[in-house]
């Protein structure tokens, strides 16, 4: 890593059979006001995402509201990496996009109504460029096709029923800039 770059650390944890996956995306050093408004961008969608899961919502109301958010910004949504739901396996039903899927592409992302109980995993994916992206060859190192920034911030969240409960906190104090709209544990 070198000065001025940013990187995503995601990680899954399993403890007494079930999972939790959280993602946080750090600069190393002192980056620029560009990629510090791209990293404040993808936090804040990911608290916009997290205020609309609720029950009664859907997934397409969490993928609006990031979406929403990322786009007035100027910034664009990965359409190839989505959240989703998790407990026993890491990853599981419901697929959470981070953008309402256009008609063609629903039955991939069909909308779930969000219910008291289910564990979800938001987590926003924001380019600073074009939205696609590519897998390096070592078959997990993602890269934005046309080597711009991207950051990456998740969390897992139980609907309660009064909104969603972060489950996967963490030592790292609540960016300033990110949106309230959610309960922490």
């Amino acid at each position: 890593m070198e000065e001025g770059q940013i990187v995503s650390i995601d990680c899954g944890v399993r403890y007494d059979g079930c999972y939790g996956d959280g993602a946080w995306t750090f600069a190393v050093g002192r980056i620029s006001p560009d990629k510090e408004r791209l990293l404040a961008t993808a936090c804040e969608a990911l608290y916009a995402g997290i205020a609309q899961a609720r029950p009664g919502n859907t997934t397409y109301d969490i993928a609006r509201a990031i979406q929403l958010h990322v786009e007035s910004r100027g910034f664009s949504c990965v359409r190839e990496l989505v959240g989703h739901g998790v407990g026993t396996a890491l990853h599981e039903d419901p697929p959470v996009p981070n953008f309402v899927p256009g008609l063609l592409h629903r039955s991939r992302y069909p909308e779930v109504l969000l219910v008291e109980g289910m564990t979800l995993a938001i987590e926003p994916m924001v380019n600073a460029g074009v939205l696609t992206v590519y897998t390096a060859r070592d078959g997990w190192t993602v890269r934005t096709s046309d080597g711009k920034p991207s950051a990456h911030f998740e969390h897992t969240v139980a609907i309660e029923s009064d909104g969603a409960r972060i489950l996967t906190v963490h030592s790292l104090p609540r960016p300033q800039y990110a949106e309230a709209g959610s309960n922490q544990s």
